[in-house]
């Protein structure tokens, strides 16, 4: 059997959005010939991480984890200074260089949105010869803040730094893998208008997917403390995962659509409620609300209510699996790729889908015939936005249908299906490890 290197900083009991391809994997990578090692960081120096010791349930209890200790945020945190891979990197880097020193490892796989852990890969490559694979989970390079002028979490100058260290580093790292692997299709286009040389081709489109295990974990599963009772006599929409500026055009036009509808219909919308949940990766008290902004704008406030910071993971599918209709809005930036969307579906409720055209997650959705689905493509789509949302959603009442989505179109997105992808790239990995792209 095949040894692989994982490196995945955030990983159970943590609940992060970063190491769920890394979870759902596991259960199924011995069965397809690789033996995995996790390498990630101890929990308690994940700053504002939340923890679900439920997650650690989902994958085989003999999984060996290697849990490595940095700085402590409690001393930098007074500096404003919290960056996860700069405090801890360099005890990933001697932990993974004394694994690889020790061990006959076949492959190295990074799975992280720490993206400088990505530039341990052509080191570790030049010293013990071993192969990686990158995932791209969001783009490292990104020029989404730039070219829309929206303000980037963490502010300006630490964005700039950032992205200078990241275009310095990013063409040799991507050069020298073995495999690339993305959740969206729009990264290696991206990739390959930044870098001629690369060959966005052999990009393995892979989104994160989703297991029904999880959500039979939830039949008597309640959080120690609900932030919504759904057993209020309400309508309870629920959204649960990052929410942020880029969202603004959805928001809106949700929330306008919502205000018609209450000028119209004052005692149905009397009992409608909104709840954003998780929205923000800040741990607390640092976190900003997102959609609050929006719904005071908007004048619905008073029917919308926003928990900022991070649930655990199963309370998260709790509301789901509870709510009586999900909301899905989606990103300004045409590449975001929602992978919440996967346990959105299996949570077999009513669902509005609100998406930037060219989206993959509404590509998707059309297929599976998932939800009542709108799209946009600017800010002036606003209104027949609102309008056509109004007219389908809240007066005609399609909130309260839920519409069984396709089996069949589903089941390539599984977990398992997923997996067997995966470990198909990680094959030919170390069948051409070489180089993902040739030198000019």
């Amino acid at each position: 059997m095949k040894k692989l290197l994982i490196v995945s900083p955030h990983f159970p009991p943590i609940n992060a959005p970063d190491m769920q391809r890394v979870r759902l994997a596991l259960p199924y990578l011995r069965g397809l010939g690789w033996e995995p090692t996790v390498l990630a960081v101890a929990p308690e120096f994940i700053e504002g991480g939340v923890r679900d010791p439920l997650l650690e349930t989902t994958y085989p209890a003999d999984v060996r984890v290697i849990r490595v200790r940095g700085i402590s945020p409690r001393r930098t945190r007074w500096a404003g200074f919290g960056s996860l891979w700069w405090r801890c990197g360099f005890a990933v880097a001697k932990a993974g260089e004394k694994l690889l020193r020790e061990e006959k490892f076949d492959l190295v796989f990074f799975s992280t949105t720490q993206f400088d852990a990505f530039k341990l890969g052509p080191k570790w490559k030049q010293q013990f010869g071993v192969p990686y694979v990158l995932d791209y989970q969001d783009p490292w390079v990104n020029d989404y803040y730039e070219r829309t002028r929206t303000r980037p979490p963490g502010g300006w100058l630490k964005f700039t730094l950032t992205q200078w260290m990241a275009k310095r580093a990013e063409p040799r790292v991507l050069r020298e893998a073995a495999g690339v692997i993305a959740v969206s299709d729009a990264y290696a286009q991206t990739l390959a208008r930044q870098y001629p040389w690369f060959d966005a081709k052999r990009v393995q489109l892979l989104p994160f997917g989703a297991a029904e295990s999880d959500f039979a974990a939830l039949a008597k599963y309640r959080p120690g403390r609900p932030l919504v009772d759904f057993d209020d006599g309400n309508f309870h929409h629920v959204y649960a995962g990052r929410c942020g500026p880029d969202m603004s055009f959805a928001l809106s036009a949700l929330f306008r659509a919502f205000k018609r509808y209450r000028e119209t219909h004052p005692a149905e919308a009397a009992k409608i409620k909104f709840h954003f949940i998780g929205t923000d990766y800040a741990p607390p008290p640092l976190g900003r609300e997102w959609a609050m902004p929006v719904a005071r704008a908007e004048g619905v406030a008073e029917s919308v209510d926003e928990h900022c910071y991070r649930v655990p993971y199963f309370d998260a599918l709790y509301y789901l699996r509870r709510a009586d209709a999900l909301v899905a809005v989606g990103s300004n930036d045409p590449t975001y790729s929602a992978s919440k969307i996967f346990p959105y579906i299996l949570s077999r409720r009513p669902m509005l889908l609100i998406f930037h055209q060219n989206s993959l997650v509404l590509r998707f959705a059309q297929s599976a015939s998932v939800g009542l689905r709108f799209s946009f493509a600017g800010p002036e789509d606003i209104v027949p936005l609102a309008d056509a949302v109004h007219r389908r959603w809240f007066v005609e009442a399609e909130r309260k249908t839920y519409v069984p989505f396709d089996e069949a179109a589903f089941a390539p997105f599984t977990a398992s299906v997923l997996s067997t992808k995966l470990a198909a790239v990680f094959d030919a990995a170390v069948l051409a490890p070489d180089t993902f792209s040739p030198k000019p």
